[in-house]
């Protein structure tokens, strides 16, 4: 297995293990490397002392970095927020109108709403953030 740094072009660090240098290539030109902060697949090797695993694993083991990265703090915000709220998919502008106006008990939700449905929100005094979801953590949310 290689090891390597990475970093796609928002800047956000993160490795990749793949089986030689061609496997990573191939997957790159392919479009299957992907930011798993952002999702981005304009990822470029950093220039790093080349690490192999001999170890036979197939996985990286899970690291404590002794100082957390911004990013691994945003993933970390995220998956508590997904962990405490019910995603409400397409209904997320009734149901946090429903809420705002009493027909029903307030909870923690999440859900995606359109331009026009956020601006009418806005312009109704409902309050919400807007957060965009990384895409390893919407596919662990089913």
């Amino acid at each position: 297995m290689k090891v390597l740094d990475l970093q796609c072009a928002h800047g956000h660090g993160f490795e990749g293990w793949f089986a030689s240098s061609e496997a990573f290539e191939s997957q790159l030109a392919a479009g299957l490397v992907e930011c798993p902060i952002c999702s981005d697949t304009a990822i470029t090797k950093l220039l790093s002392a080349p690490r192999l695993n001999l170890s036979g694993a197939t996985a990286p083991a899970p690291a404590t970095p002794a100082v957390d990265s911004p990013e691994a703090r945003w993933m970390r915000a995220m998956r508590e927020v997904m962990a405490k709220t019910e995603d409400v998919g397409e209904r997320f502008a009734d149901e946090a109108r429903k809420m705002h106006y009493g027909e029903t008990e307030e909870r923690g939700i999440r859900g995606q709403a359109s331009p026009e449905q956020a601006e009418a929100l806005r312009e109704e005094g409902i309050p919400f953030v807007a957060l965009p979801v990384p895409a390893a953590l919407k596919e662990n949310t089913h």
